[in-house]
């Protein structure tokens, strides 16, 4: 069992984790339109009209905050076909508006009035029943959510800003921050004073949680994340004879379908097929974070000092105490949790896991995976190396697979990326200083797709893959000296 030891020792893993990600779908594929379909109250017809007006709105309204220049207040979506709206405080405007394609809307505030009575407010300590307050160009206001209007009024007139720029609205709803379950983070057991690692966001039903392993808490446990936050209960839990647990997560917590690989990434998960032994598996932990290797055995037994486990599946991969029942995948296929093992990750040992389907089975579980679809973008077509991934907004990835390479002589190191529709991805090079890695080179326009060029001297490099926002899968090329 491997619950405790807090040593942390981190490795770059290759092609396994990088060759498998897939992308997020794009529009107008079929599910997107059903689910606007279904929650907006909308028809087939008016949810393709929308996703193409939108599309055409992320292009026309840059351009026309441009031309407006200090007039310009904002812009919006009205209806079921999401028409795209401008507003402006001079009507001399309309007629660069509609013939951009949109509808013209003649108010009293410009956007950078409303943005600085919002940056008062955001200096200012609120009392507690004021929920929430943004900048709402529709209403040509800054709309404040709050359960005392009366306070709310109260706080806006001692700020000092126009109180006629805030519409102040009731609202019963108490916001709270919202975590998510990623496979290889922390979870900690308070009652046992230990941490153990999660295993794969699964629902039961509609409830959501993740699992771990058994012998990390027995039925009833609480537990808290890995930011210490409360989050769930120990509802499922056998061990010995099984070593597999289910944890119940509150309101708090979701689960985007993903394994933290630490220095490989954030993985998505797309399934749970079985990796036969001699096939690759990695394993995410909350001590020795992202390490790999293979499978040698299937249906082990191990006899524990605590009683005999069965079923289990044996690795040549290390792991540490706090990798308990952090998840071992093969490629973006879920296999199980971290049991126990011997050795360590500094001279090596062996490792078993608790295989996934034999819990989803007896817990009536369903596996939470990443949708999209499996083909990342294509283009970077003229470099000589190519390396797919995917990532969620604000993540990094390494490449090539995870790694660096050396260049033993000066000359040109070019690099590409092509990133789905709608995202803005960025792409660095980076060179090893002797301590530390050092931007070099940079591509970081606000599009999805990037290339940059860098004449450099010999030395090691890598390129860093980031989400600046949106979320999907990419393809980068890159050409070495």
């Amino acid at each position: 069992m491997l619950r405790r030891t807090p040593a942390l020792v981190a490795i770059a893993i290759g092609a396994l984790v990088v060759t498998t990600m897939p992308a997020v779908a794009k529009p107008p594929a079929d599910g997107m339109i059903g689910a606007l379909q279904r929650d907006l109250g909308i028809t087939r017809e008016q949810a393709l009209d929308r996703l193409a007006n939108e599309a055409r709105a992320s292009r026309t309204t840059p351009s026309l905050e441009k031309r407006l220049g200090e007039r310009y207040a904002g812009a919006w979506h009205e209806g079921p076909h999401a028409t795209l709206v401008v507003a402006t405080v001079d009507p001399a405007d309309a007629r660069t508006i509609t013939s951009a394609g949109a509808l013209a809307r003649v108010v009293p505030r410009t956007l950078a009035q409303l943005t600085a009575v919002k940056n008062t407010l955001d200096q200012a300590k609120p009392p507690a029943s004021v929920h929430a307050w943004a900048v709402s160009p529709s209403d040509n206001a800054v709309l404040l959510q709050t359960a005392s209007e009366q306070e709310a009024h109260d706080w806006i007139t001692a700020t000092g800003v126009d109180a006629n720029a805030v519409r102040v609205e009731h609202s019963a709803e108490r916001p709270k921050p919202l975590y998510d379950i990623r496979g290889g983070d922390a979870y900690y057991i308070p009652s046992k004073g230990y941490r153990c690692s999660v295993g794969f966001a699964a629902r039961r039903g509609t409830t959501l949680g993740y699992t771990t392993a058994g012998h990390c808490g027995d039925v009833g446990d609480a537990t808290q994340g890995h930011n210490r936050v409360d989050q769930g209960v120990f509802r499922v839990s056998s061990f010995p004879g099984d070593d597999y647990a289910w944890v119940e997560t509150n309101s708090q917590w979701t689960a985007p379908g993903v394994v933290n690989g630490y220095s490989a990434g954030i993985l998505p998960v797309r399934g749970s097929a079985v990796t036969q032994p001699g096939g690759s598996v990695c394993r995410s932990g909350s001590t020795t974070q992202w390490h790999c290797g293979t499978v040698q055995a299937l249906n082990a037994t191990v006899n524990y000092p605590e009683g005999t486990v069965r079923q289990l599946t044996r690795t040549n991969v290390c792991a540490e105490g706090g990798d308990s029942g952090g998840a071992f995948i093969s490629g973006d296929q879920a296999q199980g949790m971290t049991s126990g093992g011997s050795g360590n990750c500094t001279s090596g040992g062996t490792t078993y896991f608790q295989p996934l389907a034999e819990l989803m089975s007896a817990a009536g579980l369903t596996l939470v995976t990443a949708g999209g679809d499996p083909n990342p973008p294509t283009g970077c077509a003229s470099y000589r190396e190519k390396y797919t991934g995917s990532l969620t907004a604000n993540q990094n990835q390494i490449q090539p697979n995870g790694s660096y390479y050396q260049s033993t002589a000066s000359g040109t190191h070019a690099g590409c990326l092509d990133g789905p529709d709608g995202v803005d991805f960025d792409l660095y090079l980076e060179k090893w200083s002797g301590s530390s890695w050092s931007i070099v080179a940079r591509g970081d326009s606000p599009n999805p797709d990037e290339s940059l060029s860098y004449n450099g001297t010999s030395g090691y490099y890598r390129y860093r893959v980031h989400a600046y926002s949106g979320s999907g899968a990419y393809t980068m090329g890159l050409n070495r000296p």
